[in-house]
């Protein structure tokens, strides 16, 4: 549909029906739905026809959030009993965040709507982004445009209203989708799709899914929710989860909670609100998951950033928790790498894929929360032995990182020559990979210019994939050097028509297909070739794109994607994923009104019209981590065998 058309059918009413169901019913209401869609159009028009700004109260009883927090204290006796827990509704309130108020900060754009023919290595982008009968409507509606005498001015404005319209939904979507506990708001469902009648866990709050919600409020001027929601998943740290009469490590997040109403005990007439977590114990494949608190770590140091509340990083229980986080992590094991050793679908590729071991998007968002909680860490003597495990891991991580995940077309003819069998500290192929391992399909894909981390680094196994969140992810924390990040850009820029095509974007290239599909997935049903995590595209994943591009000064090629994406999504009711190469087609299981597909665009709008926001999220490398990295490549063997080694030596 073009910008045209979709705005006459906002202003007319013509617009699809969707329902749209109160966070806190079980059940769907056709009736309420209607005339909730009814009013929801309404305002729809006469924001429209007014040209007013979005308004950042919230509606349906979630415009105005009173918040009530856990009471501060010590953490020392965390692993309290059930029933005390679940009696949290007498919570004392918390102090609230004052001086600070929310702010409308949907903006300006940074690529003119003029510039579609953008020229990308030398091609033009047009036929790689726009389908043909696309690019043929924009020429009619330009032709009937200059017909009736439009100028330039008024088709931009049309366009504009278009998108703003876009935005105005998303914001009521996202607001719909929030979960009130003791009356405060604490999360956002994983989807509110009303005319879906196989919910499973979507109707839960997930930590890996909150992140792009929680980033869009904050960006909003919206703390309490935020605040709300890392206070409350922390003290569900505590709990301990078994499966099958086996505890998972002490200071694991859950995956997801729900907000229950039960009776009280004793009292049938009465009831209370309690929180019910999911360790992976009720999860699709009984998989704990390693992410959600390295999510939380990062998203508690973005709120910190955001909102100037430092209060809650520096409380004792806060403290604990990360620490909990990282003793969980830096555990000495069997493992002789640097990387977090991690089993198949406990990432946001929560099914059987083939990324057992040391994942790269583990391993991003690893060294990621190792830097966030080294800033947010308060100087003591109990944190001391854990700060200086911390920056060990950061430099042995870095290096592994970026000397052995990291191909271009030069390192991969290295791998084509690699010898195997070798024996001895400074041999090359240290990990014994075999050349025959490298498949046709890179050998024609590695562009001239440009490189990408590989998804995974086992002894004799390289898994070439590329995988879009531990590539981006690497670019936002640092992970990767300043050239390897814009390395990894010009590689999605010149693959523009596998990576982004209709619908941003893959998360990972390429797909499982045939004898390799059903022998590493199981033969997945869901995970069939080009569809959810087996080649899909996500359009959650454009904040993620639009943070990294913003953080290496090239916002652009964010911008076209987000153009690309906002064309469609509104129009399928922002689904959660979509399937084929190009994804052309809403994905066959994929859940609408997917709260992070909506979050993920509006994030990637506001921070696009001021990228000076993203800088919460980023985190720059150090000078002493630059200069401990020079010291280990000039001490490399395989760097530089003549040059006099460091006195200072690391355990890589």
């Amino acid at each position: 549909m073009g910008s045209t058309e979709a705005v006459l059918q906002v202003f007319s009413g013509t617009v699809p029906c969707h329902f749209f169901t109160d966070s806190c019913l079980s059940k769907f209401d056709p009736i309420t739905s209607s005339k909730h869609h009814i009013n929801w159009i309404k305002k729809r028009v006469s924001r429209n026809m007014q040209s007013l700004a979005c308004s950042t109260m919230l509606h349906s009883g979630l415009r105005t959030y009173p918040f009530h927090g856990i009471g501060s204290g010590s953490y020392g006796n965390m692993t309290m009993l059930r029933r005390s827990w679940l009696q949290s509704c007498k919570c004392q309130q918390s102090e609230s965040v004052s001086g600070l108020s929310a702010e409308d900060i949907n903006g300006g754009w940074f690529v003119d709507s003029a510039k579609k023919l953008d020229t990308i290595n030398g091609a033009v982008n047009g036929p790689n982004v726009l389908e043909f009968q696309d690019i043929q409507q924009l020429k009619q509606e330009e032709e009937a445009l200059k017909s009736n005498g439009a100028n330039g001015t008024v088709r931009d404005g049309l366009h504009k209203t278009s998108v703003d319209s876009i935005e105005d939904e998303a914001w009521d979507l996202l607001r719909d989708s929030v979960v009130n506990y003791c009356s405060s708001p604490i999360g956002t469902i994983a989807a509110n799709d009303p005319t879906s009648s196989n919910v499973l866990n979507y109707d839960q709050v997930f930590i890996r899914d909150f992140i792009p919600s929680g980033i869009a409020f904050l960006l909003k001027g919206e703390y309490d929710i935020v605040r709300n929601f890392i206070l409350h998943t922390l003290q569900l740290q505590s709990w301990e989860k078994t499966m099958d009469c086996h505890s998972p490590g002490q200071g694991l997040m859950p995956a997801s909670f729900k907000v229950r109403t039960v009776p009280l005990e004793g009292d049938e007439s009465a009831t209370e609100e309690v929180l019910d977590p999911d360790f992976g114990e009720a999860a699709i494949g009984r998989v704990a998951p390693v992410d959600s608190g390295l999510w939380w770590i990062i998203l508690l140091r973005a709120y910190g950033k955001c909102s100037g509340d430092l209060s809650v990083q520096e409380r004792i229980d806060v403290q604990t928790g990360i620490k909990m986080i990282l003793k969980l992590c830096l555990a000495d094991g069997f493992d002789m790498f640097p990387t977090l050793l991690v089993t198949d679908g406990s990432c946001m590729i929560d099914r059987r894929m083939g990324i057992h071991g040391h994942p790269l998007e583990i391993q991003a968002l690893f060294y990621s929360a190792l830097l966030c909680a080294r800033e947010m860490l308060a100087p003591d003597d109990g944190s001391a032995d854990l700060i200086r495990a911390l920056n060990n891991r950061l430099i042995a991580l870095s290096f592994h990182i970026r000397e052995y995940y990291w191909v271009d077309l030069k390192k991969l003819n290295e791998i084509y020559r690699y010898k195997t069998e070798e024996y001895s500290y400074d041999a090359v192929n240290k990990f014994n990979i075999y050349p025959d391992q490298i498949s046709p399909w890179l050998v024609e894909w590695m562009p001239n210019k440009g490189g990408y981390l590989i998804g995974n680094l086992q002894p004799a196994h390289m898994d070439f994939r590329f995988f879009s969140l531990g590539n981006l992810w690497s670019i936002v924390c640092s992970l990767s050097t300043v050239e390897q990040s814009h390395a990894i850009l010009d590689l999605i820029e010149a693959k523009w028509a596998d990576l982004i095509a209709d619908m941003p974007l893959k998360i990972c290239y390429p797909a499982l297909e045939g004898m390799e599909w059903q022998i590493i997935t199981g033969s997945d049903p869901k995970n069939t070739p080009w569809s959810y995590h087996n080649g899909g595209s996500w359009p959650t994943l454009l904040w993620q794109l639009t943070v990294a591009c913003i953080k290496m000064n090239r916002p652009d090629i964010a911008a076209k994607a987000v153009e690309i994406a906002e064309k469609r999504l509104s129009r399928d009711k922002w689904p959660e994923y979509y399937d084929t190469k190009r994804a052309r087609f809403v994905g066959k299981q994929a859940h609408l009104y997917q709260t992070w597909s909506i979050a993920g665009y509006l994030v990637s709008k506001i921070l696009l019209a001021d990228p000076s926001k993203a800088k919460m999220l980023i985190t720059e490398e150090d000078s002493e981590l630059v200069n401990a990295f020079s010291c280990i490549l000039t001490s490399n063997p395989k760097r530089n065998r003549s040059r006099k080694n460091s006195k200072q030596t690391y355990i890589i």
